[in-house]
C-alpha cells in the first residue's frame, strides 16, 4: 500500500529533458527515441511551462497527413477554427505547433493519492509539477507505482537518497580496509557532509579515515570528530 504521506515533491522526476518552443519536430522525434522517453516539456527561457510534446502528438501529426479533404459545402458548416488548429498540429514544423497546451498540473504538496485520482479522471499518464509558475518536475504513472511497490524508507528527496548511497559506500570501503577499527568508528552523512565519530588509536588511522571518506563519490566535506582511544580504560581491547 502506498505511503499516505507521500507528496508530488517526493515522487516527481526532477532531472528532465526540456526543449524550447522552436525546436524542429524532426529533432523532437529523434530526442524521444534516443532518450527512450515518451514525452518532453516545452518551456520558455524562464522555465515556464508552455506545453508537452508526447509520442501521441507526434503520431497524431503523422496520421493527420491522411485526413480526407472536406468539400466546399461541408466546409461551410464546419468549425473553421478547429480545422485550422488541427492543420497546424498535423503540418507544423516546430514544438509550439504540435504540443499539447491544455494540461492538468499539480503543486509540490499535492498528495500521491490525489495525483493518482487526477490521472484516472483525465485519462492522462503524467502530471507536470509547478512551483512559483515554473516547472519543478513531472509525476508519471511509473512514479506513482514506486509509491506502491517500494518501502517508504526507499522513497525520499534526492538529497536523502544520495546521503544513503554515500553512507553505504563508506561503510563498505571501511569494511574492506583491515586497518579501520570498524567496531569503534561510525559516520553520519547529511547533505554530502561526512562526520566521523568514534575512537582511533593513532593520528595515522585518523588521517587515513579522512582520506578514505573524502574519496567516496558525492562527498563534499569531511568533519573529524574522532577521539584517540583512552588506553587506560580500553587498553585490553586494543
Amino acid at each position: 500500500m502506498a505511503d499516505q504521506s507521500l507528496l508530488a515533491r517526493d515522487l516527481m522526476t526532477k532531472e528532465m529533458v526540456m526543449v524550447p518552443a522552436d525546436m524542429p519536430v524532426t529533432s523532437l522525434a529523434q530526442l524521444l527515441a534516443e532518450q527512450s522517453i515518451s514525452a518532453v516539456p516545452v518551456t520558455d527561457a524562464q522555465g515556464g511551462l508552455l506545453g508537452l510534446v508526447t509520442e501521441a502528438d507526434l503520431l497524431r501529426r503523422l496520421a493527420g497527413r491522411e485526413d480526407p479533404t472536406i468539400g466546399f459545402l461541408a466546409g461551410l458548416f464546419s468549425n473553421t477554427d478547429a480545422r485550422a488548429a488541427r492543420y497546424a498540429r498535423t503540418h507544423g514544423c516546430e514544438a509550439r505547433d504540435i504540443m499539447t497546451t491544455e494540461l492538468v498540473t499539480v503543486g509540490p504538496d499535492t498528495t500521491a493519492a490525489h495525483c493518482a485520482s487526477l490521472m484516472e479522471k483525465h485519462r492522462i499518464k503524467r502530471l507536470p509539477v509547478l512551483q512559483d509558475g515554473k516547472l519543478a518536475g513531472i509525476v508519471s504513472r511509473s512514479d506513482l507505482l514506486k509509491a506502491v511497490l517500494e518501502p517508504p524508507a526507499k522513497i525520499g528527496t534526492p538529497g536523502e537518497q544520495e546521503d544513503a548511497r554515500i553512507r553505504a559506500a563508506l561503510k563498505a570501503e571501511m569494511r574492506a580496509q583491515p586497518w579501520v577499527p570498524e567496531l569503534y568508528v561510525f559516520a553520519e552523512v547529511a547533505a554530502g557532509v561526512v562526520t566521523l565519530h568514534g575512537f582511533v588509536k593513532s593520528d595515522e588511522v585518523r588521517r587515513g579515515l579522512r582520506v578514505l571518506a573524502s574519496r567516496i563519490e558525492g562527498v563534499r566535506q569531511v568533519e573529524d570528530k574522532l577521539t584517540e582511544f583512552p588506553y587506560a580504560r580500553f587498553g585490553a581491547m586494543i
